[in-house]
């Protein structure tokens, strides 16, 4: 797979992407309201040379995208360095068949970044390993404070539709707890990422 200028200009901008939202605009608006960039990562963006190029493969239904792209849009915004184009997964299989979470699962968002002649530098694919971990750490929380939702491991469509909405809505608080959390991890990796490679 080779990416070049041509491919490249294809892809959406951020603000394009977000104006084609079909779907989950008002929580997308909401988690870019909310983020809280952290000083170093602003710092560690600032010092990139101007026009790194950030492809991002993502989907306007999951909610890593929902929640990870804003940062990576604020970040562009704030540190004026980053050259954002976003390619929606499913219409683009032969970039996503590049970054594969494992190499076998087809996890977005994925930010890859390059320099000016399309050299990657890095990429960073769905979420924090952090954020996966103390998510299931919350959930057998949960589930074990409950249980009436029975077990974790137990296909949540089997409960009955009253139980599976409670379920739905303290998963739901738990990941709203867990905001600030996640955005710090996220910020963290792809500052710890772009100083590997800064030239």
């Amino acid at each position: 797979m080779t990416l070049d200028r041509a491919r490249w200009d294809t892809g959406l901008t951020y603000d394009a992407f977000k104006a084609a939202m079909t779907r989950n605009q008002d929580r997308f608006a909401e988690n870019e309201a909310r983020v809280a960039l952290d000083p170093a990562t602003v710092r560690t963006f600032k010092s990139l040379p101007k026009g790194v190029r950030v492809l991002v493969l993502a989907e306007d239904w999951c909610g890593d995208v929902v929640a990870n792209l804003p940062i990576l849009g604020r970040l562009a915004k704030d540190a004026s360095t980053l050259d954002v184009r976003v390619f929606y997964r499913d219409q683009n299989l032969d970039l996503m068949e590049r970054w594969l979470n494992q190499g076998k699962y087809q996890s977005i968002p994925v930010f890859v970044f390059f320099d000016q002649g399309f050299r990657e530098l890095g990429h960073w694919i769905e979420r924090p390993a952090s954020v996966t971990a103390r998510r299931a750490e919350e959930r057998k929380k949960i589930f074990a404070a409950h249980p009436e939702f029975g077990s974790p491991d137990a296909p949540v469509d089997q409960l009955p539709e009253e139980v599976r909405t409670r379920l739905q809505a303290e998963l739901r608080k738990m990941r709203e707890n867990m905001v600030s959390f996640a955005n710090a991890e996220v910020q963290r990796e792809l500052r710890e990422l772009v100083s590997k490679v800064a030239v």
